[in-house]
């Protein structure tokens, strides 16, 4: 790795655009800049140079990656910036187009040349075009990499690419085969993290259950995601370690100790993240994904059954060429069964080179829109009940802080909140004023919207008798006040400050 930073350059700035996996990458290049010397600031009007960290997954990440872009080169007539760097999937997968349109920017650098930054930041004269083969990298232990979350929560790679063929997904053309980390080297990262103060390790990559397959040693007719038990069983024994979550995980025959780690472990969170992508046989067929909805129902179904009090996290596309009605009121019925807490939506959009793009029987954008929202309608109504449900009843909370939108609030997170995708608990009671964050604190839920949740924290180390008279008090107060539903701009008063 290169050397210092150019003595004219002392400050950098970062955005970062897209997924948890976008923010890992990101990461490490917070940590170039800070082995080179750079001071990070908050305020990219300070930055000697600002980085740009594009997503490139569908029309409207591009178009916000764009506009960034965009943002950022401005600085440049009243700013401090010297120099403009744009990298990730973006970049990967329009390198020549975007080098031609935007003369704004200094340096380009792909999905895979986060360490390059050390040779953009060393020199004045680096190449424009710092655009590697995909498949040239994934993290290790040994990268340098700041959190740029609270301290107390991190995402960790564990794979980076995909082997997958979904016709909707550019994926492997940004990010290249899968190519997975040996186990003790992830191990290692936790161990590092959690000696920094890390309590909540969330496990990413873009097909976590094809975790190992492409490891030395990978046996057939294993089930899918047994590498992954033996992987997920490792990082939950790190000592120091509360909370261990897994993201993106795929609807094949999981693992038998996969889903017991999931149901059992003290550490690992009983939280699904399953993209399902669709609930039409027709539309599966067409998306390529290798099961139809009676698979889908089957997976469910086993979840729901093993798992006690699963969060279950699932992501829709709506749009996709040949949908009918017929097929988006059959996607409507399956979310209404399947009752998942969380669940994202998206609009299909073309994406040059899949096999979807090449399809003919487009949606209009409009009928697309549309859908969009009837499903999320649905979806809404799913989550407040579930919320309601939750009102009266005890959570293990991780304590996050004070509110980014409310400076006199106090914030944490349930086991069923990953971090920044999901909910908040917003925390008021006499006992607020003690906890701190990263600390694990139960919280007697007193309120519900439909994403986040109002609780009083309560006190540590009290007999069963006063804690349920102190429950028993705060449900009677609660009753009385007949407060509205919350919104957030009403919290400050909630928390009675």
């Amino acid at each position: 790795m290169s050397g210092r930073a150019t003595e004219s350059e002392k400050t950098i700035h970062f955005v970062s655009l897209g997924c948890p996996k976008n923010r890992v990458d990101t990461e490490v290049m917070v940590g170039v800049a800070e082995r080179a010397g750079l001071e990070l600031v908050a305020d990219a009007e300070q930055a000697d140079v600002v980085v740009v960290n594009t997503c490139g997954f569908i029309g409207e990440a591009k178009k916000e990656s764009v506009d960034t872009v965009l943002e950022m080169a401005e600085l440049r007539g009243h700013g401090r910036m010297k120099r403009l760097v744009v990298a990730g999937c973006l970049s990967q997968r329009y390198a020549d187009e975007l080098a031609k349109e935007l003369p704004e920017v200094d340096h380009f650098l792909g999905s895979s040349d986060m360490l390059k930054l050390s040779d953009v930041l060393a020199t004045r004269s680096a190449a424009r075009m710092l655009v590697g083969n995909p498949a040239q990298w994934v993290i290790q232990k040994d990268d340098p990499r700041v959190l740029s979350q609270a301290r107390h929560a991190a995402y960790v790679k564990i794979a980076e690419g995909c082997n997958r063929a979904c016709s909707f997904c550019a994926i492997p053309s940004m990010r290249g085969k899968q190519r997975s980390r040996a186990v003790d080297d992830v191990v290692a990262e936790v161990e590092s993290l959690v000696a920094q103060g890390v309590v909540e390790v969330n496990l990413i990559s873009q097909d976590t259950v094809s975790y190992g397959q492409d490891l030395p040693g990978h046996g057939g007719g294993k089930a899918e995601g047994a590498r992954l038990a033996d992987l997920v069983e490792r990082v939950a024994e790190v000592p120091g370690l509360r909370w261990l979550r897994l993201f993106y995980l795929y609807p094949e025959k999981l693992d038998d100790r996969l889903v017991r780690l999931l149901a059992e472990h003290p550490r690992v969170v009983p939280y699904v993240d399953m993209p399902l992508q669709h609930a039409s046989d027709r539309m599966l067929a067409a998306m390529r994904r290798g099961h139809g909805l009676d698979r889908q129902r089957r997976v469910v179904e086993r979840l729901r059954e093993a798992i006690p009090g699963l969060t279950f996290r699932t992501a829709f596309i709506v749009g996709h060429p040949g949908e009918t009605d017929a097929d988006f009121d059959e996607l409507v019925e399956f979310v209404k069964w399947a009752e998942f807490e969380r669940l994202a939506a998206f609009r299909y959009s073309d994406e040059e080179g899949t096999h979807a793009a090449a399809l003919g029987d487009k949606v209009p954008a409009k009928i697309a829109a549309a859908r969009h929202r009837k499903l999320m309608r649905a979806q809404k109504a799913i989550a407040h009940r579930k919320h309601q449900a939750l009102i009266g009843q005890e959570l293990e909370v991780l304590v996050e802080g004070v509110s980014d939108e409310h400076e006199y609030v106090q914030m944490g997170r349930h086991a069923g909140q990953a971090p920044e995708i999901d909910g908040q608990v917003y925390l008021e009671g006499p006992e607020v004023e003690a906890v701190q964050p990263g600390e694990l604190r139960r919280v007697l839920v007193t309120q519900a919207a439909d994403y986040d949740l109002v609780g009083e924290v309560l006190a540590r180390n009290e007999d069963e008798a006063r804690a349920a008279a102190r429950r028993a008090q705060i449900l009677a107060r609660v009753a009385k006040a007949k407060r509205p539903r919350v919104t957030l701009p009403v919290v400050g008063d909630i928390a009675g400050r």
